[in-house]
């Protein structure tokens, strides 16, 4: 959907080459961390989401919510994040 220009400036106002900088991020490439690696950062996040979830659940019964509201709006916030997750190429 996005792609990014063909065209790079050679340097930064920094400085640097464009391109290097460019593949500096706070996580390598997909291809370049171990499999392993992988799906531990997977797991972390999925049990962020799950964390989320139970937060935003006992929020939600403290306030005395009907049951079916709490479970219909977990569930879908739930689904939607870690689908957001899982179709992500960082992780």
């Amino acid at each position: 959907m996005f792609r990014r220009s063909e065209r790079l400036e050679e340097t930064t106002p920094g400085g640097r080459d464009a391109r290097s900088q460019e593949r500096e991020t706070f996580l390598p490439t997909r291809e370049g961390r171990l499999s392993v690696e992988s799906i531990f950062m997977r797991g972390v996040a999925t049990g962020g989401i799950v964390g989320l979830a139970t937060a935003a659940g006992a929020a939600m019964g403290a306030q005395d919510v009907a049951g079916w509201v709490i479970g219909l709006s977990i569930s879908l916030g739930t689904v939607l994040l870690a689908a957001v997750l899982w179709s992500s190429r960082r992780l």
